[in-house]
């Protein structure tokens, strides 16, 4: 099973950028789709964006226009860019891989974003 290690978290102010990283151990570049939740306190989980194996990207409504998501399969990486970043956004932010288009199955232990009013 692939491992996902995600980095680039950190606490910042109302309006500022990070940008996350996802780490895969193995070759990502067959896989169906990988993708980025999070989990605010005392929330459910997530969907945030993900992208395909051909480059299609999707992503909630709360983010559009403000994060991207993107992959380089050479490198087997997942990052995601977060812009004009709301309190609202803080949560654990964890990397996520679909395999074969059923379920994401390989998960990783997330990183915190922090968003300071």
């Amino acid at each position: 099973q692939v491992q996902l290690v995600e980095s680039g978290g950190g606490l910042v102010q109302a309006g500022g950028s990070l940008r996350l990283s996802c780490a895969a151990s193995g070759d990502i570049s067959n896989f169906n789709s990988m993708a980025w939740f999070r989990t605010a306190p005392g929330m459910r989980r997530e969907l945030v964006a993900s992208i395909n194996n051909y480059g299609s990207t999707d992503y909630a409504d709360f983010v559009k226009g403000r994060f991207t998501i993107s992959r380089d399969s050479a490198q087997n990486m997942v990052y995601l860019q977060m812009n004009n970043l709301k309190p609202e956004d803080t949560a654990v932010y964890t990397c996520a891989l679909d395999p074969w288009g059923w379920s994401y199955d390989s998960w990783g232990r997330g990183t915190q974003v922090t968003v300071s009013s």
